[in-house]
Order: C-alpha cells, then sequence, then structure tokens
C-alpha cells in the first residue's frame, strides 16, 4: 500500500467533536472557501453554496435543532448548499424559462457536486492540522433548519461541518473490512451475517475501551437495533421540504 501525507490523514480520519476556543483566522478561512471553490461540478453547473455561521443565536439554535452540544459551540460552524437558486435566477434574469431545475436529476447533480465540495473542504481542513466532524443532524428537523437557514426557494442545506483546533484524541474507529465493502467488476449476492463475527468483536472491543461514551455495542447489533428500526422522525419530512424548496417537483 501507498503512504503519503495527504494518505496517512485520510486513514487514520478521526471524528473531532471537542474543540479549543479558537475561531478560524481570515487566512484559513480564505483557503476552505478556495477548495470550496475549485471542486469539481457536473456540467460546470456550480449548483452548490456554503454558509459560515457566525451569529451567536443562529449557532445556539441550530445546535438545539441538532441535539449535540459541540454543534455551534467551539470552533466553526458551515453549512454545505444544494444551491439552484442561483442558476435559476440567471435564467430568469436572462429572459429564460425554469428549464430542468425543478427535477430531480439536475438536483442529484447539485448533490453530488455539494458532497464532492464538502469532503474537498474535509481533506484541506485536516491538512491543515485542524479537526472536523460532519454534521448529517442538520437534517433531522429539516423544515424548522430550513426556516432558521432562512434559505431561498430551490435550495436545500445537505450537511453541516464543525471545524476547529482539536482539544481531543479520540480512538480509530474500526471499519468493516474491505472484503464487505470493495468488489471488482460484479457485486456478490452471497452475503452470510455470520462472516462478520471477527469484526463485531472488535467493535465491541472499540466501544467497551472508548475512554467516553462508552458502550457495548456490535456492528450487527447495531444495524439490527433503533437506527434502523421502523419509526416515525422528523425526517420523514424531507420530501416534503424539497417540495416546498421547488425541487424534485417530477419526484411523485
Amino acid at each position: 500500500m501507498i503512504h503519503n501525507s495527504t494518505i496517512n490523514k485520510q486513514i487514520n480520519h478521526r471524528s473531532i467533536r471537542k474543540f479549543k476556543d479558537k475561531s478560524l483566522d481570515s487566512e484559513q478561512l480564505t483557503t476552505l472557501y478556495t477548495v470550496f471553490q475549485h471542486t469539481a461540478t457536473s456540467m460546470f453547473m456550480q449548483n452548490a453554496s456554503l454558509l459560515h455561521i457566525t451569529d451567536q443565536a443562529k449557532r445556539e439554535k441550530i445546535r438545539e435543532l441538532c441535539g449535540q452540544k459541540y454543534v455551534g459551540a467551539e470552533g466553526d460552524l458551515f453549512i454545505f448548499i444544494v444551491d439552484l437558486y442561483r442558476n435559476q435566477q440567471i435564467r430568469q434574469q436572462l429572459n429564460k424559462d425554469d428549464g430542468r431545475v425543478h427535477t430531480t436529476d439536475i438536483f442529484f447533480q447539485a448533490m453530488e457536486d455539494t458532497l464532492l465540495a464538502w469532503q474537498n473542504v474535509a481533506n484541506a481542513v485536516e491538512s491543515m492540522e485542524l479537526g472536523y466532524v460532519p454534521l448529517g443532524t442538520i437534517n433531522d428537523h429539516p423544515l424548522e433548519m430550513l426556516a432558521e437557514l432562512d434559505l431561498p426557494p430551490l435550495t436545500f442545506p445537505v450537511l453541516g461541518m464543525q471545524v476547529g483546533i482539536p482539544d481531543q484524541e479520540p480512538q480509530l474507529k474500526p471499519r468493516l473490512p474491505l472484503e464487505f465493502t470493495t468488489f471488482e467488476n460484479e457485486y456478490p449476492r452471497d452475503f452470510k451475517v455470520d462472516k462478520l463475527r471477527d469484526y463485531d468483536q472488535v467493535v465491541t472491543t472499540y466501544y467497551d475501551l472508548r475512554d467516553s461514551n462508552k458502550r457495548i455495542d456490535s456492528f450487527t447489533k447495531q444495524i439490527t437495533g433503533a437506527k434502523l428500526d421502523n419509526k416515525t422522525t422528523d425526517r420523514d419530512q424531507l420530501p416534503e421540504l424539497l417540495h416546498q424548496q421547488g425541487l424534485c417537483l417530477d419526484w411523485k
């Protein structure tokens, strides 16, 4: 296997949930913005935007909606946004109709743009000896989050990121062995759950040895537990939110 500074950071990635009480400086911010700007983009549509949340009241409300104490606390809070509003406005102001901006196809292209930008920024963050944690919880209460962010039509908050100077050194979380996730030419259908017995033990040991938030919980126990059990959550409002924003209108 090849090793270099970039790859070593990627394979040793740890989500950081405790940061020092210091914000990014202007040079660091400009660097992250420029990395975001230069991410690959489908059809050169540049369908992503980035919100840096500095208003304290907004940060506190976002923390409340996410239900995680580190969100909007120390460090810097970013929200990555699918943005078809800008291109709609270009078309309308140049006397064109909206074209395909309301379709699921274009939404997915914008989603791809936004997620590529998120990962590009994440890699840049770690290259600068900073840490980050992904914030999927920005969609736990999507309608309330949309109102708090006051986003225009044809936009959608995809993923958040809390960034800062790490104030902890968490253990490296063990991932599924490659034999279960990487395939050549064809997807194998002969999966057997008992083949995960050794991995389950590794995961259980990881949780048992963690310094904080201890729990003894195998991987298969998590998959068969509450995370995927049938239940109603506010995330079920996501289709409503997308339609409310004028997105995916061809998706019934």
